[in-house]
């Protein structure tokens, strides 16, 4: 197992792919608000990081799916609301997953320096 290989490093991998992902298809939902018949999409990892985790991998590929969340007159479904807050939410775990992942190359740096 290489240095970048660890549990945790590849779960933190996937989790910020998963959060990328998520934050493009968030991006794509806000766009097509008004089109009608547009319905929109959901990202899904955390449940499979978890179980990944807990077998000792880490590593998972987030999932699109159609939300199944009730439809307007015109046939589509983005809830303005709902994208906003899912948005603000992301970018938080983006932020709080990139600063775990610097604090690990901060540690990988101080070791090599002391050694």
């Amino acid at each position: 197992m290489g240095l970048f290989d660890s549990v945790s490093s590849v779960a933190l991998d996937s989790a910020l792919d998963g959060l990328a992902l998520r934050q493009r298809v968030i991006a794509d939902n806000i766009a097509n608000v008004q089109t009608p018949g547009y319905h929109a999409r959901r990202v899904a990892f955390e449940a499979s990081l978890r179980t990944a985790v807990a077998h000792g991998s880490g590593a998972v590929t987030a999932s699109v799916a159609r939300s199944l969340e009730p439809t307007r007159e015109d046939g589509n479904n983005v809830n303005l609301d709902t994208e906003t807050v899912s948005n603000i939410d992301t970018q938080l775990r983006y932020q709080l997953a990139t600063q775990a992942a610097g604090g690990q190359f901060t540690a990988i740096r101080a070791a090599m320096r002391t050694s």
